[in-house]
């Protein structure tokens, strides 16, 4: 398989999640993630090949996140560092992070929330509750 998208099915894939990200923005989060699903469902083949997979899952998650829906915000953040640039990646650990904290996984938000925090800086938890920095600064002092 090539690792390049055919062109015609990018630019389906990418308008697909622009829609998205405008419903998200609107603040109409079910609307968005079905953009996102569809954008998913254009991968050909093992969806976790494709650089395209990673974004489109971080979309989806951070609908599910914003909706509180953690377990499928979960599921979401799980697929999009097992994709291409997933790993490393410090949004994608500090959603991981977050999730494993609300879900009760403590161990595994401390090591999430730190691969964030070494990747992004204290500015990546700026957006966000307050409660995921501070449980990281008790776990690793700054």
């Amino acid at each position: 398989m090539s690792d390049t998208l055919p062109e015609a099915l990018h630019k389906r894939i990418v308008t697909a999640c622009q829609d998205g990200d405008a419903l998200a923005a609107a603040g109409q989060l079910e609307a968005a993630k079905d953009c996102y699903l569809a954008a998913l469902q254009l991968l050909p083949g093992e969806r976790r090949h494709w650089e395209a997979a990673t974004w489109i899952y971080v979309a989806l998650g951070d609908a599910h996140f914003k909706l509180r829906n953690h377990d499928k915000a979960f599921k979401c953040f799980h697929n999009a560092v097992q994709c291409p640039h997933g790993v490393g990646n410090p949004y994608v650990h500090l959603r991981l992070g977050q999730l494993c904290l609300e879900r009760g996984d403590l161990e595994r938000a401390a090591d999430e929330l730190t691969r964030a925090y070494m990747g992004g800086g204290v500015d990546i938890f700026m957006e966000d509750d307050p409660k995921y920095l501070a449980f990281r600064q008790t776990r690793i002092a700054l």
